[in-house]
């Protein structure tokens, strides 16, 4: 009975060592041109599961293996453009911090102003129709006596 019970041990001892999270080792570097480009290019892509943080910024399992492949893409001589030319192939334009001027964006990159324009609008609108509004009413008459 304690051989089964010492080999129940070891089995969930071995079980659990196998499922700790190893840390990341830190990405090696040629130069400091390479470096400096990399955390660049990082900066400006989104992590895929994250909602706002940079890939640069992200801890999470998704990013770490996006870090990677990035460093790898660059040690494979693909330019900054080819980078991020694959990750939209593979991730869509939400990858992008700064997404393309494209027909499918432009509701990206106008419709904030379009929203600011039709509030201002409406707003002139509500001012114009109240100063009307007040124009209409006939004047205060302050001559008679208050009983």
């Amino acid at each position: 009975m304690r051989h089964w019970l010492l080999a129940l041990l070891l089995m969930f001892a071995t079980a659990a060592h196998a499922q700790v999270d190893k840390p990341d080792a830190p990405p090696v570097f040629k130069d400091v041109a390479e470096e400096q480009r990399f955390h660049a290019l990082t900066g400006e892509l989104r992590c895929v599961m994250c909602q706002n943080q940079s890939l640069a910024d992200s801890n999470a399992m998704v990013a770490r293996d996006l870090r990677r492949e990035v460093l790898g893409l660059m040690h494979d001589g693909k330019s900054d453009a080819e980078i991020k030319q694959f990750l939209v192939q593979r991730y869509g334009e939400f990858v992008l911090y700064r997404p393309r001027m494209e027909r499918a964006t432009w509701l990206l990159w106008f419709g904030p102003l379009a929203l600011v324009l039709i509030a201002g609008m409406a707003v002139w609108r509500i001012v114009a129709h109240n100063a009307a509004k007040t124009r209409a009413l006939p004047p205060a008459n302050n001559d008679r006596e208050e009983w």
